[in-house]
């Protein structure tokens, strides 16, 4: 009798579970669908989303941002869109984004969901937190202590034209050899943005250097995978499923240790009268607050903002001036008017300075061409409301997910005359002088626009004058057959692989 119970309830028993799991996943469904249901009347139109996956099935992982436009064009400038249950309010064109990001701006300055980088950061920092409080003092700091050591000034500018130096030597180094220069030019945006966090540089021979490049690149590589892309939807499902989307974090950690042992060094040799570095304010900073329990400036906020800081601004630059290079090479009629305009403003032999910007019309036209074409991050990086808000007619609720677009605003038909082409007339009106465009939004725009804005823009006008001061540019093929579009469209743009010679000029 026992055993033949014992039977029945062998057999019963993965029945009523099944029965059990059967009903939990319907009832859940139900519940996501109904709650959906109720979020949907209250949202923006957009694509209809499936229960629990949302739309993810119906946008093109390897180009995100065309998968969006699409959706623009069916759905109106503002939409909704749900990433697994979670509704992302996406936002297109120059004059929503500009009603986000600057008629707005208060109504939108929570930071959005990225769970990647959340999972990491446990939103300390003042590029990823989400607590308003913390981001208004960090943020505040972060400017003021950085414009104190000249960032994006005058007082940088040296820094820049030195390292230019060593990177044009580096440069001569190649013989004249067919390269791939991503490398050299990492490094020499990484020894800026190492002075300006901790206070030196690495030599470009140090291993210490390659590493940390290394862990950057692979970082915001796998930021842009697939495997990411689906953590970021399904967070609590993917942090127990085995894959390269873990990878992230154990470069995140490396870089967390490499930035950790700096921050040692700094508070070892700290001289509170002479702050030399951004880690050193902060030191300073932690000091005076230690007495605080609620203050913001702690260890681990330190920690995560250098390298939020550090991370952005070696990351965006390099990639930007790698991409600048393989554009430069692909239209050599526009390279050419370029070197005609630094050889008649600055000459063969002195530096070029901030001050030659405003004599060379052609040039400034070309570093915002080159901003807005390669639209280094189409999707941005989301925004949450922080308090019900109307936004061309919809209201939207407090705590929603926001996506301004970039990329549809760097390319908006109704802002630039050629939007899909890579061409500096886009900036230059017709009597070919330099004209500026409210469009121009590569940093995104407003309160919480990029910090390092200023830095990048002086680096890269600084680095390619001085590159095509020194050099001409000869590709390992005819500029016919290179290729611009991105390799990787995802969170970034990545710029293919390619090989240049440096020719001395």
């Amino acid at each position: 009798m026992f055993p033949a119970s014992k039977q029945a309830i062998g057999m019963d028993l993965p029945a009523g579970m099944t029965l059990l799991l059967t009903l939990g996943v319907s009832g859940l469904i139900l519940y996501l669908s109904i709650r959906t249901s109720w979020i949907w009347r209250h949202l923006p139109p957009g694509p209809t989303p499936l229960p629990l996956l949302g739309n993810i099935m119906e946008i093109g992982r390897s180009d995100v941002a065309n998968s969006l436009k699409k959706f623009s064009d069916k759905y109106g400038e503002v939409f909704t869109i749900y990433l697994g249950s979670r509704p992302v309010v996406v936002v297109t064109g120059y004059k929503q984004v500009k009603e986000v990001y600057l008629d707005k701006a208060d109504d939108f300055l929570g930071r959005g969901d990225l769970p990647a980088w959340n999972n990491f950061y446990k939103s300390q920092g003042v590029i990823f937190t989400d607590v308003l409080e913390w981001w208004r003092e960090l943020r505040g700091f972060s400017i003021s202590s950085l414009r104190d050591l000249g960032f994006g000034k005058s007082g940088t500018e040296d820094g820049i034209q030195e390292e230019a130096h060593c990177l044009v030597e580096e440069l001569k180094k190649t013989k004249e050899s067919f390269i791939d220069p991503q490398l050299c030019l990492r490094k020499a945006v990484c020894n800026i943005n190492l002075s300006t966090m901790f206070g030196n540089r690495h030599e470009y021979e140090d291993k210490d250097l390659v590493v940390v490049l290394s862990c950057i690149q692979n970082t915001f590589a796998a930021a842009n995978s697939s495997w990411v892309q689906m953590y970021d939807v399904f967070p609590c499902l993917m942090n127990f499923i085995p894959g390269p989307h873990h990878k992230i974090f154990q470069f995140l950690d490396k870089l967390g240790q490499y930035v950790d042992n700096r921050v040692n060094i700094n508070q070892k040799n700290l001289d509170p009268a002479h702050p030399g570095s951004y880690v050193d304010a902060f030191l300073i900073k932690m000091e005076k607050e230690k007495a605080n329990p609620n203050s913001v400036f702690t260890r681990s906020h330190l920690l995560s903002s250098a390298l939020q800081i550090f991370f952005a601004g070696v990351e965006t630059t390099s990639t930007t001036l790698y991409y600048s290079l393989l554009i430069l090479l692909k239209y050599p009629d526009i390279c050419a008017k370029f070197q005609k305009e630094i050889d008649h403003v600055i000459g063969p032999n002195r530096c070029s300075t901030i001050k030659d910007k405003s004599s060379m019309p052609y040039t400034e036209a070309l570093i915002h061409e080159i901003h807005r074409f390669i639209d280094l991050l189409p999707l941005g990086v989301p925004r949450k409301t922080v308090r019900e808000v109307t936004l061309k007619g919809y209201k939207i609720p407090q705590g929603i997910n926001i996506l301004p677009l970039l990329s549809s605003v760097l390319k908006d038909p109704t802002c630039f005359k050629y939007p899909a082409e890579f061409n500096p007339e886009n900036f230059l009106n017709e009597k070919g002088e330099f004209q500026k465009n409210g469009a121009y939004m590569p940093f995104a725009a407003g309160k919480r626009n990029c910090l390092g804005e200023p830095m990048a823009r002086m680096m890269l006008f600084l680095f390619l004058t001085t590159i095509f001061q020194n050099f001409d540019l000869k590709s390992s093929v005819p500029f016919e057959e290179l290729d611009i579009t991105p390799l990787v469209s995802g969170f970034g743009n990545l710029p293919r692989n390619y090989k240049c010679a440096f020719i001395t000029r």
